[in-house]
């Protein structure tokens, strides 16, 4: 694992309210004010190095009822990018190590910033990145914080923490190491997760390497 030690610099800016036609009707009420997110994933060569490749790209809708004066309604878009590489664990050849790739919108409304993740712990992000992952990441137990260490991302320092936590495979708990950095980058709110097996330790680098070759946009 990379060993140096960074401070987060989450550099980047939000998405600000504009008296468009959208915006006017939002503001009467009339229509849902709208935010589209642009797509985060590795690069093509960081796939062939590491072994990984796609198994989900999915945009899913965040709908929202926020207080800005009076009540008015927010949809907003997400990417969810999934990556996995197969491993043989116990005789048989499983999707064992997995990464995503989240980017959501950056909300802000009359200088006031709406975005429903903006706030969360990492450990509340990481919740919700296996949620909306669903069977790719697995049922992760005994989720607790080991360690954070620093890497170089979309030209700036990202601080990744680090968290183990069990799984079952035919029967018998398997440790996993989960690493997980979020940033603000180009109006959005990026979340970037990989999950591996313990016993596969080498996946940490490579997972490392899927993190600093990101694009976004795509």
């Amino acid at each position: 694992m990379t060993p140096s030690r960074r401070s987060l610099l989450a550099a980047g800016t939000t998405s600000a309210l504009a008296l468009t036609a959208g915006c006017l009707d939002f503001v009467l009420g009339n229509g849902p004010l709208e935010f589209d997110a642009e797509r985060v994933a590795p690069t093509d060569a960081a796939f062939e190095e590491t072994g990984y490749e796609e198994t989900q790209v999915e945009e899913q809708s965040i709908d929202e009822t926020i207080q800005a004066g009076v009540e008015r309604d927010v949809r907003a878009s997400m990417w969810l990018s999934l990556y996995s590489k197969a491993r043989d664990l116990q005789g048989e050849t499983i999707d064992a190590s997995v990464f995503a790739a989240v980017s959501i919108p950056a909300i802000e409304v009359a200088g006031r910033s709406f975005n429903p993740i903006e706030n969360m712990s990492n450990e509340e992000l990481l919740e919700e990145v296996m949620n909306r992952a669903g069977d790719d990441f697995g049922s992760v137990r005994n989720i607790g914080r080991e360690e954070s260490f620093g890497l170089d991302i979309l030209g700036a320092g990202r601080e990744v923490d680090v968290f183990s936590g069990e799984t079952e495979f035919e029967g018998r708990t398997v440790e996993v190491e989960i690493s997980l950095t979020s940033f603000a980058h180009e109006e959005d709110l990026l979340i970037l997760v990989g999950s591996h097996p313990k016993p596969f330790a080498e996946e940490s680098a490579n997972l490392e390497v899927l993190m600093e070759s990101v694009e976004h946009p795509v």
